[in-house]
């Protein structure tokens, strides 16, 4: 079997929407499918308004097309609503081609954040954006509920994994600062919700793993918290393991990677009740995490938690699991003809 993939986010950026389709290929290529991934790499690009470090390619309709029709996919698979997404929706409608979608991000409420646009007025562009694929994928029941309510149709659940070689209890960051260590790790922009954290009344320490646009005027407004950049791989792993309660401030993500990297590293969750941490939390059998409108309160719930029930939790999400099931969500692109 043949899939394409085509995504705005890929290689080199650093998020969750490349961590999962970078896994999910090597998983699919390992059941002995041929995939292939279309990203901004291959294209003359522009730095992102207000978000450099994101490329968006330009233009990229005709070199797109010939990428497509040399591959000739038995499987399209549109990852994100970006210039090249776009792009390959045009191509498959004009070419009465079948894909799929996935909805990762909630750009309808990131353009409220960053440019004050309605939320009402992008939902609007993004049911009509999935409603001409086959199926638009989900990571949780409770974002799938609400995109339904929102008039999505053909909504599949699609859940995560995580990489239980790479993230563990041990080895940890011997960490030099007041115990107990809050930790924040992903992207320092906007949409994540930091300061509801930063501004937190806690014991000991706050510890900030990432980068992003807003880290000068992060650092600068809490010179109080410990910011350490961005790490990768083991170091990553380290950083999770030597804190005490992983601290996910953000309201809008769609589930949160990093919320089962910190449970795999024996980390207690502390988050807001809503899609992502609610679902992954729900399903667990004994307190991995606490959930409540006063971040406050959660963090210091979390505390209260053992971290060894942390561990167990996190090795229910596979990532074969996570590929055999988007494996199942795709459609053959010869289905509307």
């Amino acid at each position: 079997m043949r899939i394409l993939i085509v995504s705005d986010a890929w290689t080199p950026q650093v998020n969750g929407v490349v961590r999962t389709l970078r896994t999910v290929v090597q998983e699919l290529q390992d059941m002995g499918k041929v995939v292939e991934v279309v990203g901004p790499d291959r294209f003359f690009t522009i730095p992102m308004p207000s978000y450099p470090e994101i490329r968006l390619a330009i233009f990229p309709g005709k070199r797109l097309a010939k990428i497509i029709d040399e591959f000739q996919p038995d499987a399209l698979h549109i990852a994100t609503e970006g210039p090249l997404g776009m792009a390959a929706r045009a191509y498959a409608i004009r070419r009465k081609v079948a894909f799929t979608t996935a909805f990762h991000t909630r750009f309808a409420e990131y353009l409220k954040a960053r440019t004050g646009i309605p939320e009402f007025i992008s939902y609007a562009w993004l049911r009509r954006f999935h409603g001409a694929g086959a199926a638009v994928m989900v990571a949780t029941q409770s974002l799938r509920e609400e995109l339904m309510a929102r008039g999505f149709e053909h909504v599949r659940p699609w859940s995560r994994g995580v990489d239980l070689a790479a993230f563990s209890p041990e080895p940890r960051e011997e960490w030099d600062l007041p115990r107990p260590i809050f930790l924040y790790v992903g992207r320092l922009a906007v949409e994540k919700n930091l300061r509801a954290f930063l501004k937190l009344d806690l014991p000991g320490s706050k510890l900030v793993v990432g980068d992003g646009p807003q880290r000068r005027e992060l650092e600068a407004e809490f010179p109080e918290a410990h910011f350490v950049g961005a790490r990768h791989g083991a170091e990553l792993a380290k950083a999770y393991a030597g804190a005490d309660v992983f601290v996910f401030p953000s309201r809008t993500d769609t589930f949160g990677l990093v919320v089962l990297e910190a449970l795999a590293s024996g980390l207690p969750v502390a988050a807001y009740p809503v899609t992502g941490p609610k679902d992954i939390l729900a399903e667990a059998q004994v307190p991995v995490g606490a959930l409540d409108e006063d971040l406050r309160q959660a963090c210091l719930k979390a505390l209260e938690i053992e971290r060894t029930a942390c561990r167990p939790f996190a090795e229910t999400y596979s990532w074969r699991a996570c590929a055999e099931r988007f494996l199942d969500n795709l459609v053959p692109v010869n289905a509307l003809v």
